[in-house]
């Protein structure tokens, strides 16, 4: 009479049972405060998109997009989400690492898409892509990619904070 190992390789296991068996790990339970929900919450709605197509007259003598011509439309599209993520008046604190990745053509197709990425107790910074499409075909590419930063302010120019107490 032969005794059945035990415990026995996951192989033989498979053979003798017919089933698979996984190993099953613990995991992380994220427990979210009230703020963090606040925040996931207005971040999710705050979201800003624009398109816009890309005309001589935004353009330099490259024929591409002016570099202060995407800054500014960046800089306008931050705020709003900024803006629409608090719903207070803010001020651009400053700019972080804007990376040009490719020219942006003359008859190009643009879409700025703003998001908000951190959330301070006064300040906030907004992650702003752009995104370049042809006209005529289809796909599109990152071109550039920023972030900018807010801090809320009072009726005295003084910083508050973004989010009411919860």
């Amino acid at each position: 009479m032969q005794f059945a190992r035990w415990p026995r390789p996951p192989s033989e296991k498979k053979a003798a049972f017919g089933l698979l068996f996984c190993v099953l790990k613990p995991v992380d339970v994220i427990v979210m405060t009230p703020r963090d929900q606040e925040i996931q919450r207005r971040t999710e709605l705050s979201v800003t998109r624009v398109t816009k197509a890309v005309f001589p007259n935004t353009t330099n003598h490259h024929n591409t997009l002016f570099g202060g011509t995407a800054l500014a439309w960046m800089d306008e599209v931050s705020f709003i989400a900024a803006t629409r993520f608090c719903r207070l008046p803010l001020v651009t604190v400053s700019t972080d690492r804007i990376d040009f990745k490719h020219p942006i053509p003359a008859g190009s197709i643009v879409e700025l898409v703003g998001s908000v990425i951190k959330v301070g107790n006064t300040s906030l910074q907004v992650q702003v892509d752009v995104f370049v499409e042809n006209m005529y075909l289809d796909g599109r590419e990152r071109a550039i990619h920023g972030v900018f930063s807010f801090v809320a302010i009072d009726e005295d120019k003084r910083p508050v904070p973004v989010l009411p107490q919860v």
